[in-house]
């Protein structure tokens, strides 16, 4: 139940003739157990992985506490604000060592005729009107995500020193921009990220549309470094041998339709690029493409029961050498139970098949290995197949 304390610009619990003010303070918490069929020593190991079981938190959603703000500035501009602290509540630990407010942190304002317009660390115009039909909504990042987040569907993105404007609803269609500073002298574009997006909602169905460029602070590629604006860049099996860019595109359109209370299904198409500079490595020389594809279906049987199917397929271009090409047959099922609005226990079963080759991080061809959803970026398994099953339970305040 979130707590909103009602306030005046008079102060704190004052009330009278002022604009009325109010904070809401919300959170999760979600632990569970988590099997994991095959867990590689590193990134790019083909060798020495093993089953493991293992405490996971946040996998259903993030765990995390905020406050979000609100005050009313009259004729219906309103000042805003949201501070987003994301946690492990296996241990207690920030999700983001060193950021206390990493999930967001921005300032802004709100009219319901002209829109909103908010600055600080948060997602990106791209991620906002494209997420309502992510196959994160029912099989979770961890492990329904497309292979190792590539196209940036999950909550992975959180953009630093960021500008975002979005447009209030038009007869159903509503645009979205972004930019956020580098922050390099003599430079605007590196570091930089920056996107484009539209949404359209009519009745059951609705899809939208979005753009997104990232760029290295390191103009040539290369490491990136606190100036890049994205923190931090997920890296997996799936992109190792690309983390040097000099820069990022995505290009993706995700969509539903609702048969039903009961039936739904939801759509999803990517196109990522990986683009080399003059310092990405001698093994990455050329662009490389990834196409994803994929969609769920969720069923509604009774209010306190949500399941869910999921496929996708991804598959990289012929690029920097190889000639077989990856790709990742990922599966999934879900099952959430709800013992009440707040409280709900959940289970999350995930199969991966990798096919073809793929660049390994420094350069140097090597055979894929299977990475199911981003949960297990950090522990891919060394082989080509891996199966991820988790149970847990999840409680909202």
């Amino acid at each position: 139940m979130k707590r909103v304390i009602a306030t005046s610009a008079l102060g704190l619990f004052a009330i009278g003739a002022q604009a009325q003010s109010s904070v809401t303070l919300y959170g999760v918490v979600d632990t569970g157990i988590g099997y994991l069929s095959s867990s590689a020593p590193t990134v790019g190991a083909t060798s020495g992985g093993h089953s493991a079981v293992k405490m996971i938190n946040g996998i259903w959603a993030g765990s995390r506490f905020g406050l979000k703000g609100s005050e009313d500035l009259g004729g219906g501009t309103a000042a805003i604000f949201t501070l987003e602290e994301g946690f492990n509540s296996a241990t207690g630990a920030q999700s983001t060592s060193g950021l206390a407010f990493n999930r967001q942190a921005f300032v802004g304002l709100s009219n319901a005729a002209y829109g909103t317009f908010t600055a600080g660390r948060q997602y990106t115009a791209y991620y906002t009107l494209l997420s309502p039909y992510s196959p994160t909504t029912w099989l979770t990042g961890a492990y329904g995500a497309h292979p190792g987040d590539l196209d940036s569907l999950d909550t992975t993105y959180r953009v630093n020193n960021s500008l975002v404007y979005q447009s209030p609803s038009f007869r159903g269609l509503k645009v979205a921009g972004s930019y956020s500073v580098g922050g390099v002298a003599g430079s605007l574009d590196a570091g930089s990220t920056w996107s484009a997006a539209v949404q359209y909602l009519n009745g059951p169905f609705g899809i939208a549309a979005g753009f997104q460029r990232i760029n290295n602070a390191a103009n040539g590629g290369g490491a990136w470094s606190a100036n890049s604006t994205t923190n931090p860049l997920p890296v997996s099996s799936i992109n190792a041998g690309y983390q040097a860019a000099q820069a990022q595109q995505r290009i993706a359109v995700t969509g539903g339709y609702a048969f039903s209370k009961q039936w739904d299904v939801s759509f999803s198409y990517s196109n990522v690029q990986y683009i080399p500079g003059t310092q990405s490595g001698a093994g990455f020389t050329s662009e490389a493409v990834f196409n994803t594809a994929g969609a769920v279906l969720h069923f509604k049987p009774v209010p306190t029961l949500d399941l869910a199917a999921g496929y996708s397929y991804t598959r990289a271009s012929e690029a920097n050498g190889i000639t077989s090409a990856a790709s990742y047959n990922q599966f999934n099922l879900s099952q959430y139970y709800s013992l009440s609005k707040r409280t709900a226990l959940y289970a999350l079963e995930a199969y991966q098949r990798a096919n073809g080759q793929t660049l390994a991080a420094g350069g140097g061809i090597i055979n894929a290995t299977a990475s199911i959803g981003d949960g297990q970026n950090g522990t891919p398994s060394s082989s080509r197949s891996q199966v991820g099953v988790g149970v847990g339970i999840i409680t909202k305040f």
